[in-house]
Parts: structure tokens; C-alpha cells; sequence
């Protein structure tokens, strides 16, 4: 059977999505593109790319810097969740934007435990990457235990070893909440309010990860437990949410803050798992839930750090409109534009024809190689400007480009699985920017 996009990822909730995603995902419609012709219009704002590497100069990326001007945060997107060049090429905007314009945060659809330790690694040199990888990294994030991350979190460790002002990672997601939150809750509780201690450990002793369960095991356990014992779990992480919101500050402020973010994480965890994976209502609004929930993770990271955060996110995410508002109800990027207003600046990522990575109905990954894409579509006719790679600032395109810009057409959202149909996506409504990409390949996966 077909899946919908499975977000990277829920998940383990995949026998329950891929089962309603299939009755609801239909072909997109084709279109033609409208008169007159958008490619000259689309050649005159376009500035070339000279590569998508992580290496080298970057003075082709100085236009796409005076696009992204002042914004704290910029979602970076990608048009499948595991081709080369989409994650080469965040690497090397990462790289410009630190250099250039201060960026000092990566935020990935990660979850946020699996952050805490990649994060230790690249401010402290602690752990072995690799390793935290392989352990983190499993179920559809298996998609980002791949060569191209590694080299980026290796760039970011060299970065932090040579600057006084560190670069940090951060996993937003929330389908799994690991040891290390529930460890720094209970460490900082102990040493400041140690009276709340026992209530604190009651309420996390059936969710607390069993020592050496993997991720993906833990997540699929998950699913496994009846619906009242997983909604009685989340009611009790948010319980101890509470418990731990209530008290003040013993000591550094921040510290206290961070410690809630943790209790913040490990309630959102366990609140992915309240709804109802039978209806597809429950389908719904744990993916409008998960969307939230990322968007308040990365803004509460840039609020409390003051750091200019690069999140990268499949296109979806970073979007502000979703193409399939009856599974995906709302996006991050349209929360965190409500949240952060022109703080926010989104980067649409396409491409006409390559390879990726991605999962059959089975769960096994493979690659897959798509063609040039069909005329009527968006990518298409982007590719008819006769640059191999480009970016564009769409919110001041001029006619006709605006208006063909502004038209919904069938479009590639490819996320851990595959086949999967195009969907209807008008480009200047959805996103700020666009990067079109001629050819991609399968990222270089490394062994589990």
C-alpha cells in the first residue's frame, strides 16, 4: 500500500498512518503553465549557485544572505528526506550564515533528546559521533545516519574547538524522550527542590526509557501500549511539568529554565502518543500536534539563547500552507511565523530529476531514481532557466512570474516513503524563497 508523507518522523506511528494515508492520498491534478511564459522573468531574478558542497568560497550565497536579511530564524527545507545535495547544500548555507551573519544554532527534526547528546558532542567533543548516531538515528530517522550529517557535525565540532562562540545542535521533534531529559530533571531536582524528588520519579517510572531499549524499539513500544495507559502517561508527564513550573529558581534562572525545557520535552514525548491512531481525527491532530510542538522548541531555543537558529525540515514543515491540510492540518512554519512575524524567513528547496533514499511499505529502505520532471509542474518549468542551480527571492518577483508563482501545480513533497503522490503547491504562498536544485543523488547512509 502507498504511505502519505511520513513526517521524518512519526514514525513507528507508520502502520497506523500508512494504512489511513492510503485511502485519502490522490494524484494531483496537471496543469499547464499559464501565459505568458514565467522563464525569462525567472532567469532575470535568478543567482546562480556555483555548488551545493560544504567547501570552498561562498560568495554565490552572499544574494540568498541579502534575502534572508535580519531573520532569526530561517527554514530550510527539502524536497526529499535524503538526497545529497539537499543536505550538502544546509551545510554549506550553515556555514555562510555562521561566517557571515552570526548564525550560532542547527535545529533538526530530531527528537530532542537525541539533541541533548549531539549537542554535547559538538560544544564538548563528547561521545562518539558515530555512535550517537547509529543509537539516535533509527526507525525513519534512520534517513539521517547518513555520511553528509556526519560531516556536518564533525565541521561543527572543528568550528566550536577553534571559537569562544559555539555553535549549537538542537532536535525539536518529540517522538521519543531518551534518558538524558529525564536524567538532567531529576539531577537538577535533586540538588535544588530534593523534597519534590520522590513525586517526580513516580510520575516518569512508567515511562522512563528501560536501560539498553533502542529508540526504535521504545517507540514501537509505544504504539503497543492500550490508549488510556498511553493518555494516563501523558497526563502524568504533564503533571510533572507542572509540579516543576511551580517552584522558583533556586539559584541561576537559566538553569531553572532549561531543566522545565526538559520536563517540557519528555510531556511533549509522551503527548504524541495521546491520540487515537485508529481515526484518522486522531491521525490529524497528532500532526498538527508534532508541527506545534517542533516550531516551540526551535522558538523557545532562539528566545531564551538570543541565537539566529537554521532549522532544517522537510519543505512541509517549513511551509506556512500545508498541501494536505486534512492529514496535516497545520505546519511549523506557519506557527512559527505567528510566533516570530518577520523574524521567520522560509527557503523552498526543488529539484527536476535524481535519486534518494527512501522506505517501502515494508520499512526497507532503497533508492529511488525519478526522471525529469512532467510538464505542468512546478519543477518543470523551473528548470527551464538555464541555470543548474539557483535561488530566488519570490516575495519580490515581478510579472508574470508573481502570478505564476501564486498558482497551485502538482509538486514533489517526497518524505521517508515512497511511492507517493505530487501535491498541489502554489510556491509564493507557501515560502519566502525558492533553491532549485537540476539533479540530486541518494545521501551516502552509513551502516546501522
Amino acid at each position: 500500500m502507498r504511505s502519505p508523507r511520513r513526517p521524518a518522523l512519526l514514525l513507528a506511528l507508520t502502520l497506523a498512518l500508512t494504512t489511513l494515508g492510503t485511502l485519502t492520498a490522490t494524484a494531483a491534478p496537471t496543469t499547464t503553465d499559464p501565459d505568458p511564459n514565467p522563464v525569462p522573468t525567472l532567469t532575470r531574478i535568478a543567482h546562480p549557485l556555483r555548488t551545493t558542497e560544504p567547501n570552498g568560497p561562498t560568495g554565490d550565497l552572499q544574494p540568498l544572505g541579502r534575502m534572508i536579511g535580519d531573520a532569526k530564524v530561517v527554514g530550510l527545507g527539502e524536497a526529499t528526506h535524503s538526497s545529497h545535495e539537499f543536505f550538502a547544500n544546509k551545510h554549506r548555507v550553515l556555514r555562510h550564515l555562521v561566517e557571515e551573519k552570526g548564525f550560532t544554532a542547527f535545529a533538526l527534526e530530531a527528537n530532542w533528546s537525541s539533541g541533548l547528546r549531539i549537542d554535547d558532542y559538538v560544544v564538548h567533543g563528547k561521545g562518539d559521533i558515530r555512535k550517537i548516531m547509529r543509537e539516535e538515528f533509527q526507525d525513519a530517522y534512520r534517513l539521517w545516519n547518513t555520511r553528509e550529517y556526519l560531516d556536518l557535525f564533525e565541521w561543527m565540532r572543528a568550528y566550536n574547538a577553534q571559537h569562544s562562540r559555539k555553535i549549537h545542535f538542537v532536535g525539536n521533534d518529540a517522538a521519543y524522550a531518551g534518558p538524558e531529559p529525564f536524567d538532567r530533571v531529576t539531577d537538577y531536582v535533586r540538588a535544588h527542590h530534593p523534597a519534590l524528588l520522590p513525586r517526580l520519579t513516580e510520575l516518569y517510572r512508567a515511562q522512563r526509557p528501560v536501560p539498553g531499549a533502542g529508540v526504535a524499539d521504545a517507540m514501537q513500544g509505544m504504539l503497543k501500549r492500550p490508549l488510556a495507559e498511553r493518555r494516563a502517561m501523558a497526563a502524568d508527564a504533564r503533571t510533572a511539568l507542572g509540579l516543576l513550573e511551580e517552584r522558583r529558581p533556586d539559584g541561576d534562572r537559566r538553569e531553572f529554565e532549561l531543566a522545565v525545557q526538559h520536563a517540557r520535552a519528555i510531556s511533549q514525548a509522551a503527548g504524541m502518543y495521546r491520540f487515537d491512531m485508529e481515526d484518522p481525527k486522531g491521525v490529524a491532530d497528532t500532526m498538527r500536534y508534532r508541527d506545534e510542538v517542533m516550531a516551540a522548541n526551535t522558538a523557545w531555543w532562539h528566545e531564551r539563547t538570543g541565537a539566529k537558529v537554521v532549522l532544517s525540515a522537510h519543505n512541509a514543515h517549513v511551509s506556512y500552507v500545508s498541501d494536505d491540510p486534512k492529514d496535516y492540518p497545520r505546519m511549523q512554519g506557519a506557527f512559527l511565523r505567528d510566533r516570530l512575524g518577520r523574524d521567520y524567513v522560509n527557503v523552498r528547496l526543488t529539484f527536476d530529476r535524481g535519486s534518494f533514499n527512501a522506505m517501502d511499505d515494508k520499512g526497507r529502505t532503497r533508492v529511488v531514481t525519478l526522471d525529469p520532471a512532467r510538464p505542468g509542474s512546478n519543477e518543470h518549468t523551473l528548470d527551464r532557466v538555464p541555470y543548474r542551480d539557483y535561488a530566488l527571492d519570490m516575495r519580490t518577483a515581478p510579472a508574470p512570474a508573481r502570478k505564476w508563482l501564486e498558482e497551485a501545480r502538482p509538486t514533489r513533497n517526497i518524505g521517508t516513503s515512497y511511492p507517493e503522490p505530487d501535491r498541489m503547491t502554489a510556491l509564493a504562498s507557501s515560502y519566502d524563497i525558492l533553491i532549485h536544485l537540476h539533479r540530486v543523488r541518494e545521501a551516502g547512509l552509513l551502516a546501522p
